[in-house]
């Protein structure tokens, strides 16, 4: 009785443990995603979409309609969610319990900018929190995830020096400096469900159909500036800075639905969808004209306000979205057999039916195709076999639409690293190390910026068996 109460108290601690994680990262996510990437792209719509899946299938293009992982979680499709549950044990014990995940990952940007008019390049780094997630399971065949991750980024900083020209008679007026800069982004805090409604053995594997839904608040802010500066040597002028703030938030919503058929007794064909309708957001919004200084220790300093209105509410329609897919998977019957796995997605954006306080932005509709694949080499006592190998493509034009469409391309990487248990106290606790490896060009010379991206990602997913009936003798 002793022992069992020790083991209780362990994994009570440990799950205050993964709260109290989950909870600072909440606190340091403004700190983060915050930082400046200077990505002139983010001024369109709601910014630069970041990547949306979980480290698991991020380095496989991030394929995520049909992917399940007993070791992760897959937020984006919420049926994947009834996999919490036991997995095949190397010494082939069963339990009778569900698997309780906890996921969380970062990722490390370098980008790589180049102007198409002028041939100058401007590079930027950052690191930026991906998500953080917290899954497990209610009963067999029936799971719950709730957590926080980012959906766009807004950061941009553009220094612009032009000779300023009267419209009415073309006469030159002065010579002027503007800069432009954006900050925001925007972020999901989500609570999703998914169980089978279908299931039946085949070659002693389950097939079945699951569905899922997520609920949650989606919100954001963007704060746009466009400060002037006119440079005469007789004529002091006073700066001027034309700023529009806005928050905004609402419910937010989707739905999901996977089947899992047994082709064979080692082939499982698994496909997936998930989407949700177009949405409205609630924002308001204040609007800055002023005239300013700048203070080395202190910054900008207000001299007159010319015109303050605070307070401005309106809506934002954000666009539905669909994405469909599938994978096809190899099982190992034995160990001393290898498994693969291959998946595509294809997903549709409806980025025409955006707007912005009544305004129409320069974009369009979306389509993106993702290819991925992943290796799990035959048993072996060496480490490397233990490891999984995983490799990607993905393409599809941007949704922003800035002299024409812009094209985009990417291709990835990556590798689970298993982390070897050192507890006694939980034998069937398993961690694992997620590593992600991701080029991506954005643009080409046609453009009028073109961007090379590399990504670095790196995941952290923690499991353990809960609440498991003892048996004494």
């Amino acid at each position: 009785m002793q022992l069992v109460n020790s083991i209780t108290r362990k994994r009570i601690n440990t799950l205050r443990g993964f709260c109290l994680a989950i909870f600072m990262i909440v606190l340091v996510v403004p700190a983060t995603v915050s930082a400046q990437d200077n990505s002139p792209y983010s001024r369109f719509g709601i910014g630069d979409l970041v990547p949306a899946s979980s480290m698991s299938s991020r380095g496989m293009a991030g394929i995520s309609a049909g992917y399940t992982d007993y070791l992760s979680i897959n937020f984006n499709n919420p049926a994947s969610l009834f996999n919490f549950q036991t997995s095949p044990q190397p010494n082939g014990n069963k339990i009778n319990s569900g698997r309780m995940i906890f996921d969380v990952g970062t990722n490390v940007d370098s980008r790589s900018m180049t102007d198409n008019n002028n041939g100058k390049t401007f590079t930027a780094s950052n690191a930026l929190f991906s998500y953080a997630y917290l899954g497990m399971p209610l009963r067999k065949n029936w799971g719950l995830a709730f957590g926080l991750r980012p959906v766009s980024r807004v950061s941009y900083k553009i220094l612009r020096n032009e000779r300023l020209y009267n419209p009415a008679t073309g006469a030159p007026i002065d010579s002027a400096t503007t800069r432009f800069e954006g900050d925001g982004g925007s972020y999901l805090a989500n609570m999703a469900t998914g169980f089978t409604v279908f299931r039946k053995k085949k070659f002693d594997i389950e097939e079945n159909l699951s569905i899922g839904s997520s609920f949650g608040y989606y919100f954001g802010k963007k704060d746009y500036s466009s400060k002037r500066t006119l440079v005469n040597d007789t004529v002091e002028y006073f700066q001027g800075n034309y700023q529009t703030k806005t928050s905004y938030g609402n419910i937010y919503y989707d739905l999901g639905i996977q089947y899992r058929s047994v082709l064979s007794k080692d082939m499982l064909l698994t496909v997936g969808a998930f989407g949700k309708l177009q949405q409205k957001m609630n924002a308001r919004q204040d609007r800055i004209r002023e005239t300013f200084y700048y203070d080395q220790s202190v910054g900008d300093i207000r001299l007159d306000s010319v015109s303050d209105v605070k307070d401005v509410k309106g809506k934002i329609n954000m666009p539905g979205s669909f994405t469909a897919g599938f994978t096809l998977q190899k099982l190992a019957i034995s160990p001393k057999e290898g498994s693969w796995m291959i998946g595509v997605d294809v997903l549709t954006q409806n980025w025409e039916t955006y707007s912005f306080y009544g305004h129409k932005d320069s974009l369009r509709n979306r389509m993106e195709v993702k290819v991925g694949a992943q290796y799990n080499p035959a048993y072996s006592k060496s480490y490397f076999s233990k490891v999984a190998y995983r490799a990607g493509i993905f393409f599809g034009p941007d949704y922003i639409d800035v002299g024409g469409r812009i094209p985009m391309f990417g291709v990835t990487g990556g590798v689970a690293l298993p982390v070897k248990n050192q507890n006694r106290l939980a034998p069937y606790q398993a961690s694992v190390l997620n590593l992600g490896l991701e080029f991506v060009r954005r643009g080409n010379a046609n453009t009028i910026v073109k961007e090379n991206l590399f990504r670095i990602s790196l995941g952290f997913a923690l499991s353990d068996f809960w609440f498991i009936k003892r048996k004494y003798d």
